[in-house]
């Protein structure tokens, strides 16, 4: 059978329970009574609250807030502007999920926390579970509380070691070029030789022309 949240009774009346729990006020909860709404905001009420939307809201008043009148506008908004939301103890409201069920809003609203409450904890402790071995105990004591991760700071000591180390790999880099370079160099060099060795008419050289001597005479000089 079926179960349709969201409705239940009142005495004979039928309401649709608009907010399990008053905010401040547990013990408290808001419904509207769908026997006295008109056309235009009963019946999309009715399938909006027997929709998926209606049906996977934890509150009806997150479904009804995005459904709109005959007339265009907010259910929500439409209840609260019409004065057609009633806040009544839990206590005296009935959950009807189907025809053979029925049980107290409060009884409903205090299972519904526990449940909430011991899926919590389970979270938490599959937490704890990931993360074995020793730990810091604020750390534990914030995890088990739920609050939020600490954001990590780098600190200047942690910067200043990184340029250090970039630093150095960079030298370790020069080195090694340096020597590639001087290797290089060097089998340039022998290969070089090696060419001249081997290619011995380009390196002979033509002997140069002796220039004729001109032979000084002294002239004779007559008295």
């Amino acid at each position: 059978m079926n179960f349709i949240r969201h409705v239940g009774k009142m005495g004979d009346r039928k309401v649709a329970i608009i907010f399990r729990e008053v905010p401040g006020e547990p013990h408290m909860c808001l419904v509207t009574y769908t026997e006295t709404l008109n056309q235009h905001i009963h019946d999309p009420m009715i399938k909006c609250i027997e929709s998926d939307i209606g049906q996977s809201a934890k509150e009806l008043a997150d479904a009804l807030n995005r459904t709109l009148t005959h007339d265009g506008r907010p259910i929500l908004q439409v209840l609260h502007m019409e004065g057609l939301l009633k806040k009544v103890n839990a206590e005296q409201v009935v959950v009807t999920p189907n025809s053979q069920t029925k049980i107290k809003l409060s009884e409903l609203n205090k299972i519904l926390n526990e449940m909430q409450q011991g899926e919590d904890a389970v979270k938490r402790m599959a937490e704890l579970d990931q993360s074995r071995g020793l730990q810091d105990p604020a750390d534990v004591a914030r995890r088990m509380r739920g609050d939020p991760q600490p954001k990590q700071q780098v600190s200047a000591s942690n910067s200043a070691m990184g340029d250090s180390d970039l630093a150095n790999n960079l030298r370790q880099q020069a080195a090694k070029m340096s020597a590639e370079a001087k290797g290089l160099l060097a089998e340039a060099d022998r290969l070089l030789k090696e060419a001249s060795s081997m290619d011995g008419s380009a390196t002979e050289t033509t002997p140069a022309k002796k220039t004729p001597k001109v032979k000084k005479t002294r002239a004779k000089v007559s008295a």
